[in-house]
């Protein structure tokens, strides 16, 4: 079986447990972890759009994000619209808007430049959350966000509302990596790796980086959507740069420039910092050693390291497959 058929199988596995965890006794609290996996997996692989495919570190990933939690928080709770498309479709296009507009300020600068102007977009939207009590709550954020019904099925509970997020997830993924392999995705990666010669060969590359950012942040958006119905409360620090650099963290645990990665990434995040957080004060220490260790010892991130594992266990090397290859 050739390597890339062995990931289509663990894909297929993987998927098989996760629809059957919630029904194998899984106790509630670790299912609610579960469904931040898939949120976060779901706006880091947007992330990873731009960085492992496009060549660009967005520091402002979480005020895309951010942006699609707070459309969701203002329409149910000043609009009274909860109904699932009209809000979705609304989170996704307030996203895209803002990331259509940071595009047009930041793409004109690259490398460095493109970084801090990002961060500086990040920061003015979280002063806007903060600071727009009237709008937005201010510190308080915004409460009483109901999960609506999708179609005929109630979401309300926390395994409802696991499914759900679980077929983002799967969805987003088959999206990004239709995008990534068609010619549009082959542009990116030819702007990611020599600009110049692209432009040469007629190509707009500031055009294909926009819509890249474009892109990225109406799934960014639907993740925004996702963790608004699931907190059922927004507030500043989910846009905040503490925010964006995680997001970024994951990208880097799971595995740049491979999209499913990040779901390994997310899982780490998550499940370590919810787990230490209630054992020790200094768990954000533990955590930094943790991401150092990875970083050093698998470069190529936890897409990487797993299957060297697996394979060490079974006395055989296992080929790794990325989008790369």
């Amino acid at each position: 079986m050739s390597a890339g058929r062995r990931w289509i199988v663990a894909a297929a596995a993987g998927l098989v447990v996760a629809l059957l965890l919630p029904r194998l006794g899984v106790p509630t609290f670790y299912v609610s972890l579960l469904t931040q996996t898939w949120i976060f997996a779901i706006v880091a692989m947007s992330l990873d759009l731009l960085v492992g495919f496009t060549g660009l570190v967005n520091f402002s990933q979480a005020a895309l994000f951010g942006v699609g939690a707070y459309a969701v928080a203002i329409a149910a709770t000043r609009f009274h619209v909860t109904a699932f498309a009209p809000v979705m479709a609304l989170g996704i296009v307030s996203a895209m808007l803002t990331a259509a507009i940071f595009g047009l300020v930041a793409l004109r600068s690259e490398g460095v430049g493109f970084i801090i102007m990002t961060i500086a977009l990040n920061e003015i939207v979280w002063g806007l959350a903060y600071q727009w009590v009237s709008v937005s709550g201010g510190d308080n954020g915004i409460t009483g966000i109901v999960r609506p019904h999708v179609g005929p099925f109630d979401v309300s509970a926390n395994t409802g509302y696991y499914y759900v997020c679980l077929a983002f997830f799967a969805i987003s993924l088959v999206l990004l990596l239709t995008i990534v392999r068609s010619p549009f995705g082959l542009v990116l990666k030819g702007v990611r790796e020599t600009p110049r010669r692209m432009r040469a060969l007629g190509y707009n590359v500031w055009l294909y980086r926009y819509l890249a950012m474009t892109i990225s942040g109406g799934f960014a958006g639907v993740a925004g959507v996702l963790f608004a119905w699931y907190n059922q409360f927004v507030g500043p620090v989910a846009l905040s740069l503490d925010q964006s650099t995680q997001i970024l963290i994951i990208v880097i645990l799971g595995g740049i420039g491979t999209l499913y990665g990040q779901v390994f990434g997310a899982l780490v995040v998550v499940f370590l910092s919810n787990e230490l957080s209630a054992v020790t004060q200094r768990w954000e220490m533990v955590l930094g050693v943790v991401y150092f260790a990875v970083v050093m010892y698998a470069p190529g991130g936890l897409v990487v390291l797993v299957p060297r594992l697996w394979g060490r266990l079974l006395g055989r090397r296992t080929p790794v497959v990325t989008e790369e290859s």
